[in-house]
């Protein structure tokens, strides 16, 4: 029961917490990436920057 409920409050804060951030693609999104260091962009994000911030 123990196991089921850990699990259950576990998935509950994953979701969360994924919510936070502001929308893809979004202005403030941009910004955001702007700020952190390219070295620790993901594939998907520099090209999502590219499409949606560099190439409006």
């Amino acid at each position: 029961m123990k196991k089921i409920l850990l699990a259950m409050v576990m998935v509950a804060s994953t979701l969360a917490l994924a919510g936070c951030g502001p929308e893809v693609g979004s202005e403030a999104w941009c910004a955001d990436l702007k700020e952190k260091p390219k070295g620790d962009w993901s594939a998907n994000e520099a090209a999502e920057y590219a499409k949606s911030c560099l190439f409006k």
